[in-house]
């Protein structure tokens, strides 16, 4: 199994976060990097937290918008991962690693032009390494204080005239009462929620459309839902995460598991383990969140996932007991549209028709916690009694179509708040305006049935 680099797990002590603090962007990752290896002879339990001696040193040069050149000449990609890290695919060899922070008291420094340890291997999942990467030029370093959610461990209260002002300024959805809510604290929303969004991370928008997409978009129907093509549902039941920061672990099986049965017509309906993720990953941290690029993509391609009756979900951190459960892999796995930037409402479309649900990110405000049905957007009401923060959320996308009654264009998406939410554990979102940035980063993985 792969292991956190001690560096990270030491600077991270006393603060929770979906993601590790850093806060880079594209403009600071793009240059030019010496990549330092060691021994490229290990497997995928390779264990980095003893870096070892340097034996190999790469020069790549990262370019826009996701070209990656090294030394010799050789062409491959690249792309970030949100704000936190990046990925290098290179000469027949892929490279991950988080961007270097610090952390004293309540400040965060983002050292964008150095990496934490990370991992590399060749292609074909082999000749692991550990190699820590850093710019030729030094970058700015920059700092930003980290927010904290008074009263976190206080208990959720319902706010009626909250719900009352979000039903009768809109007509596009309804807002109602989730009585569990009540037996929840600020901080088990804020984890169910997807966990803070990174505190001075500028907003990713959908990329350009090229004229080619535009064409191929025209092909396409009027609606699709995975849930009932011809009569047959792709889509693997509805899950409850509880209070676990755990969402990207479920929106990530869940995509898994719809594709399997895609791709076998439903002759194989797996059911993932979401624990599995929580308990085992070093790409995330637990229930305090984690990037579906990773989990479904990288996690899922080196190191395997299992069954949920191999690893029961327990919905808490543990520890990893994995060892006899039988592997299942994925092939394949991409930003809709090639790279972090380049999504789109018309890509998004294209990747769900051509291969089954995606797996993406929208960032959730307080009146999306009270959806009941209808077509989601933010209302722009915030809710005084309880104050959360703007968090980061991982779901998965189905399908798409327009209300028959007002035309309105919506995307169809599962949650994993269990049933009794939403639309049968369903919600309905703005389509085509990037609705809580809803477009801007769809994952899709490939499985190996």
């Amino acid at each position: 199994m792969l292991l956190w680099v001690v560096a990270a797990l030491t600077l991270a002590v006393g603060v929770t976060w979906a993601d590790t603090p850093a806060n880079c962007t594209f403009d600071d990752i793009r240059g030019d990097w010496l990549l330092y290896e060691t021994e490229r002879t290990g497997d995928a339990g390779i264990d980095c937290d003893d870096m070892g001696p340097i034996i190999h040193r790469t020069e790549v040069s990262l370019m826009y918008p996701n070209i990656a050149v090294d030394e010799y000449g050789n062409r491959g990609t690249w792309t970030m991962i949100y704000n936190q890290g990046f990925e290098i695919k290179v000469a027949g060899r892929s490279y991950f690693a988080f961007s270097l922070w610090e952390k004293t008291g309540d400040t965060v420094l983002s050292i964008c032009d150095k990496t934490l340890t990370g991992w590399s291997r060749d292609i074909t999942v082999r000749n692991w390494a550990c190699y820590r990467a850093q710019k030729k030029e030094q970058g700015p370093r920059k700092s930003h204080e980290l927010r904290l959610m008074a009263q976190e461990n206080s208990l959720y209260k319902y706010n009626k005239a909250y719900l009352n002002d979000i039903n009768s300024q809109q007509s596009n959805w309804v807002a109602d009462v989730y009585p569990e809510y009540e037996r929840m604290t600020l901080m088990d929303h804020l984890r169910r929620n997807g966990g803070r969004a990174s505190a001075t991370a500028s907003r990713m928008h959908p990329g350009p459309i090229s004229f080619m997409t535009r064409l191929r978009d025209l092909s396409l129907p009027e609606s699709w839902d995975w849930r009932n093509v011809s009569g047959t549902n792709y889509v693997s039941p509805v899950r409850n995460q509880g209070n676990c920061g755990s969402c990207y672990a479920f929106a990530s099986m869940g995509g898994l598991e719809s594709r399997v049965r895609i791709l076998t017509n439903n002759h194989q309906k797996p059911v993932f383990a979401p624990q599995d993720v929580v308990g085992c990953s070093k790409l995330s941290q637990g229930c305090e969140g984690g990037f579906p690029f990773l989990i479904a993509g990288r996690y899922a391609q080196d190191v395997g996932v299992v069954l949920e009756n191999c690893y029961p979900y327990e919905g808490k951190d543990d520890t990893c007991t994995r060892s006899s459960c039988t592997k299942h892999y994925t092939a394949y796995y991409r930003y809709v549209g090639g790279y972090y930037g380049a999504c789109n409402e018309e890509e998004m479309k294209i990747a769900l028709i051509k291969g089954g649900p995606l797996i993406v990110g929208l960032e959730v405000y307080d009146d999306f916690l009270h959806y009941k049905s209808g077509i989601y957007h933010h209302t722009g009401l915030r809710d005084s009694f309880n104050p959360l923060e703007l968090t980061n959320h991982a779901v998965l996308l189905v399908g798409y179509g327009e209300d028959e009654t007002t035309g309105e264009k919506y995307w169809s998406v599962k949650n994993s708040w269990g049933e009794g939410w939403g639309e049968d554990g369903y919600f309905r979102i703005r389509r085509g305006v990037d609705e809580c940035a809803i477009e801007s980063m769809a994952v899709e993985a490939v499985p190996i049935p």
